[in-house]
């Protein structure tokens, strides 16, 4: 198994063009590809050809990691893989996501909030995994079904903003991409506690700035400075 360090320097090599970079990176990373595709196992795809398909999402995960992104390589390439083969089965007319993986989303919803109830934040999905005693690939393709982060694209309409998103604050197609909404997961989990909290109830939990400012005992005018300023930070994170 390839160390960070190892794996990072063969990005490099391969979105330059080193095709031997290439060819090793998937032949390390083949075990993750299958673990991935074996969700869609039976579902009227050839096994050879999902695994096709995965390689071609791993591949376009290597041309597209911005090694200055604070995210794990696998994160990232788990919804690059999902997203290939979903797109192949929805052109194909293929059949959608299993039960199974749906269920463990509510399980994992479940416990999020309990979570969130506990500890005033979301577990992480390291967390996440210890707890369910399955791998973050699996998390992330559970919470990947239901679209975990759809609240992104939810529009707030509270009378303190004009039915933004958060996506909204955020220029550039980048950011319309499926992927760097895990990128953006993955940024928000590294914010500070209380910089995290301000975001998790603002854009997961649909809290008025006003109610934020209450629950942290500060003006409503505060939270929103504190707000703008660390959308801000995440824009430049983002855009490298």
């Amino acid at each position: 198994m390839l160390g960070q360090e190892e794996t990072l320097e063969l990005i490099k090599l391969a979105q330059s063009g080193d095709e031997l970079a290439k060819e090793k990176l998937v032949k390390e990373n083949s075990p993750l590809i299958k673990s991935v595709i074996r969700w869609f196992k039976d579902k009227g795809v050839e096994y050879d050809d999902l695994y096709q398909l995965g390689c071609m999402g791993f591949l376009k995960a290597i041309n597209r990691f911005d090694v200055s992104y604070n995210v794990k390589f696998s994160t990232y390439v788990v919804p690059m893989v999902v997203g290939e083969i979903k797109r192949f089965m929805r052109d194909d007319g293929a059949v959608k996501v299993s039960r199974a993986i749906k269920g463990l989303n509510v399980r994992i919803t479940k416990y999020s909030d309990e979570f969130w109830v506990k500890n005033s934040r979301k577990p992480t999905i390291s967390e996440l995994s210890e707890h369910f005693k399955i791998s973050e690939q699996e998390i992330v393709m559970a919470m990947d079904s239901a679209k975990m982060p759809v609240s992104l694209y939810t529009p707030f309409d509270d009378g303190e903003e004009d039915g933004l998103t958060i996506i909204d604050r955020f220029d550039g197609e980048q950011n319309e991409d499926f992927v760097d909404k895990y990128a953006l997961k993955e940024l928000i989990d590294g914010l500070e506690e209380r910089d995290k909290k301000i975001i998790l109830m603002r854009y997961f939990y649909d809290k008025t700035q006003s109610e934020i400012a209450k629950r942290l005992g500060v003006s409503q005018v505060q939270v929103s400075r504190l707000e703008n300023k660390i959308l801000e930070n995440l824009k430049k994170k983002l855009e490298g």
